[in-house]
């Protein structure tokens, strides 16, 4: 089992609880089959390497709070954020649904999705089979897997039951040994997370030092410390094109104006 941060682990630990009330609530079997019913996913990660090809693709994120930052944005409204993204050309959407730590809700997913046609990655903690196929109910179009908050069979057994559920999957990771573990499952999409989660401290050499490890058929996410035009021209300098940035738009009064004005239009600030 990996070194897990201790935030990490509180993170986990209660979200094991929730997990175990919400499934006493609906059985997996339910679940399951209800995921089948579903329409067809958006296609995040094809939508990724489509516009990566011709410039950056954002994944931009709707995020009203962090632990370590408090309330990012109180004037908070999925609808709107969702729509400002899509008009200034993100690639996707990134919808945190966390509740206790992040402030986040299922809502947020079902009413940002439902603003926009941009594929959507639901962003919580899986840490039990049962997310995956509510996150596909919910209308997740991609889930995310972190790496360092489970071994290398539990990252494998949910990735493939996240495709079987057909979903995209995002696996994140904070360094080589991580990747190593995420490039042992079939996900098709790798996010290196620039922040060190032991200390919150961010280094854009992170993305740099794993960049060349992955290999040309995964598409390469960076995430995390991209604040201004620096660091996307030092990331695209090293080959990286897709991004997810949150914290750097949430904070702004229009937050796809901001995403503009970072990746389409420069920003010196």
């Amino acid at each position: 089992m990996p070194d897990i941060p201790s935030i990490l682990q509180k993170i986990l630990a209660t979200k094991a609880e929730e997990v175990a009330l919400r499934r006493s609530r609906r059985p997996l079997q339910e679940l399951r089959a209800a995921a089948r019913d579903c329409p067809q996913a958006r296609g995040f990660a094809e939508r990724l390497r489509c516009l990566a090809q011709t410039g950056p693709a954002v994944i931009a994120e709707v995020k009203k709070a962090s632990p370590s930052a408090g309330v990012i944005r109180a004037d908070f409204s999925p609808v709107k954020i969702a729509e400002s993204y899509e008009a200034a050309g993100a690639a996707c959407l990134s919808v945190l649904t966390d509740e206790q730590y992040f402030q986040g809700s299922d809502d947020y997913l079902r009413e940002a999705r439902e603003a926009c046609a941009l594929p959507v990655l639901r962003k919580d903690f899986l840490v039990d089979p049962w997310q995956v196929f509510e996150s596909r109910v919910l209308g997740a179009d991609c889930v995310l897997l972190i790496a360092a908050a489970m071994s290398r069979g539990q990252l494998q057994d949910l990735d493939g039951l996240a495709r079987e559920a057909g979903l995209d999957v995002l696996v994140e990771v904070h360094d080589g040994d991580e990747l190593a573990d995420a490039l042992q499952t079939g996900a098709n999409l790798l996010g290196v997370n620039n922040r060190d989660l032991h200390t919150f401290s961010t280094d854009l050499g992170t993305s740099e030092r794993l960049y060349p490890l992955v290999p040309d058929d995964r598409v390469f996410v960076t995430e995390s410390g991209i604040h201004t035009s620096a660091d996307v021209a030092r990331l695209r300098a090293a080959g990286i094109d897709t991004f997810l940035v949150g914290e750097a738009f949430m904070r702004e009064d229009d937050p796809g104006a901001a995403l503009r004005r970072l990746f389409f239009e420069g920003d010196s600030a």
